[in-house]
C-alpha cells in the first residue's frame, strides 16, 4: 500500500521542513572551517608543540595563580599554563619551547628559578618536552578520536542498522571537524584537554541521537501508513523537550566551570559549550534528516 499523509497525531515543530537549509548550513560551516584549518592553521598547545615542564610546590600558605601568571609573563618567555596539582601549593608551570638548541631551554628554565626567592619554592621536577613527544602526542590523540568513532559506528550497526549507523558517524564527524574549526577561527589553544573535551563531545552527542534514533525506530513500527519525514517530525517533538533540558542543564554547569574554574580549565570548557549547542544542533537537523537521504525507512518493502 503506498504511503499516505495521515499524521495520527498534530506535531508542534516541521523539522524536516527545514533540512535542506539546515544541509546547506552545515556544508557552509564545514568548508569554513576547513578553510581555516588550512589557512590559519591549529593552535596547538605545548602538550602538542613541545616546551617546558616545571613542578614546583610554594612555601606560601596560598598562591594566587593570576599573580603568578603576571609575574611569569613579564619574563617574555612566550606562552604560559599554570596548573594546580593535589594542593593550592603545588603548581605545574608550562613554557612554549623556546627558539633553539636545548641550552636556550636551560636558559628558559634558570630564568623561571631565578624570579623566585630558593627558599619560597621547591621544585619538585623540571622536564623538556620536545617536539617529538608533541608529534606522538598529536598522533596519539587523532587515533582516540578514529577508535572512539569506529566504536561508536559499531555499536550504532549492531543496536539499529547500518542506515542509523552512517547517519550517526556523519553527524558525529560533522561535530567532531566545526569543534575543531571553531578553535581554528579563534586560534584557541588546542592541547590534550581539547581532545578529552572532543571525545567527551563524541559521547553527549551519540547519546543523544541514539535516544531520537529508538523513538524513530519504535514510531516506524507504530505507523505504517504515514510519510516518513512525518514519523521523524513526531519522534523529534516526542523528545524534543528530554533533548532540550539534557542541552540546558549540561550548558548551566559548563557556565558554572567557565565563570569559576579560571583559566587553567576555560578551554576545556568552551569547547564543551561548543560541542553541546552543535551535537544538540546535529541531533537534530543531521542525524535525522540524513535517514531520509540515506533511504532508512523499509517500510514499502515490507508492506
Amino acid at each position: 500500500m503506498p504511503l499516505i499523509r495521515l499524521v495520527p497525531k498534530k506535531t508542534d515543530f516541521k523539522f524536516m521542513n527545514l533540512r535542506s537549509i539546515t544541509m546547506i548550513f552545515s556544508v557552509i560551516l564545514v568548508l569554513v572551517s576547513l578553510t581555516s584549518i588550512l589557512v590559519r592553521g591549529i593552535n596547538f598547545g605545548i602538550d602538542f608543540t613541545g616546551g617546558i615542564l616545571i613542578e614546583a610546590r610554594f612555601n606560601k600558605e596560598q598562591i594566587d595563580l593570576n599573580s603568578l601568571r603576571s609575574k611569569l609573563n613579564n619574563l617574555n618567555l612566550g606562552q604560559i599554563q599554570l596548573q594546580n596539582v593535589g594542593s593550592d601549593n603545588d603548581v605545574i608551570i608550562k613554557v612554549q619551547k623556546q627558539e633553539g638548541d636545548e641550552k636556550k631551554q636551560l636558559q628558559a628554565i634558570n630564568k623561571i628559578k631565578n624570579s623566585f626567592t630558593i627558599s619560597d619554592v621547591d621544585y619538585r621536577r623540571t622536564e623538556y618536552v620536545g617536539p617529538k613527544v608533541g608529534k606522538e602526542l598529536i598522533k596519539a590523540g587523532a587515533l582516540a578520536v578514529l577508535f572512539s568513532l569506529f566504536g561508536i559506528l559499531i555499536y550504532i550497526w549492531m543496536r539499529f542498522e547500518l542506515h542509523f549507523a552512517i547517519g550517526a558517524i556523519i553527524a558525529l564527524i560533522h561535530d567532531v571537524f566545526l569543534t575543531i574549526g571553531f578553535f581554528s577561527i579563534l586560534q584557541l589553544e588546542f592541547n590534550l584537554s581539547t581532545i578529552a573535551a572532543v571525545l567527551t563531545i563524541a559521547g553527549y552527542s551519540i547519546n543523544d541521537t541514539v535516544v531520537i534514533y529508538d523513538r524513530i525506530r519504535e514510531n516506524i513500527r507504530k505507523y505504517k501508513q504515514i510519510l516518513f519525514e512525518e514519523v521523524i517530525n513526531l519522534s523529534l517533538n516526542a523528545t524534543l523537550s528530554r533533548t532540550l533540558m539534557t542541552s540546558l542543564t549540561t550548558l548551566l554547569a559548563l557556565a558554572a566551570l567557565f565563570i569559576f574554574g579560571g583559566n587553567v580549565i576555560s578551554g576545556f570548557v568552551i569547547a564543551l559549550i561548543w560541542g553541546v549547542l552543535i551535537g544538540t544542533y546535529s541531533s537534530l537537523y543531521i542525524a535525522s534528516p540524513l535517514l531520509i537521504f540515506l533511504k532508512a525507512d523499509k517500510r514499502n518493502k515490507a508492506d
